[in-house]
């Protein structure tokens, strides 16, 4: 599989402050933290043999700082382009502060990984499955939870969590 990467310049700096700039640096780096455990590597090694997809086909794997919208507004969790780069994006700070008034930090935290998780599960899931994007979202979900079983799924929150990040609001968001 191709290399994982926190990149800070292929994205136009939007204006944010320093408390903001400081909030994403964050949110990269246990984002590209999370996806290079190697548990989670040798799982997606296994997913990858399981779909029949060549590791060849994923030139890198950038963990952006900022978020990104598309054409129509709404935000990306990643996208796969046609040379093989998978882009992963954060969630809006926004966002995350609300749910840091909802759920405890390590919930929050717990949030990000495994979406940082999943989103890159489905971009890989698109290399097999192009335009399904319904088979897609069902094998993501599935082998996320596949993954993350026996480490988080005995707490209820952790359920809920996980159940608000396969949700079209959260996707939409």
């Amino acid at each position: 599989m191709g290399k994982i990467g926190v990149d800070y310049l292929v994205q136009e700096v939007p204006e944010v402050d320093e408390k903001q700039a400081g909030f994403y640096r964050k949110y990269a780096a246990v984002t590209d933290k999370t996806l290079r455990r190697p548990s989670f590597l040798g799982f997606l090694g296994w997913m990858l043999r399981e779909e029949n997809i060549e590791g060849n086909m994923i030139s890198r794997i950038k963990v952006m700082m900022f978020p990104f919208r598309n054409g129509k507004g709404n935000g990306l969790a990643g996208r796969i382009t046609a040379k093989g780069e998978i882009f992963l994006y954060p969630k809006r700070k926004e966002f995350c502060c609300k749910l840091m008034r909802e759920f405890e930090k390590n919930n929050v935290f717990f949030f990000i990984k495994a979406r940082a998780m999943a989103t890159l599960i489905h971009e890989l899931l698109h290399l097999r499955y192009a335009r399904d994007e319904n088979m897609v979202r069902q094998k993501t979900e599935e082998y996320l939870q596949i993954f993350i079983w026996e480490e988080y799924m005995r707490d209820v929150e952790t359920r809920s969590i996980l159940k608000m990040l396969f949700s079209s609001e959260a996707v939409a968001s």
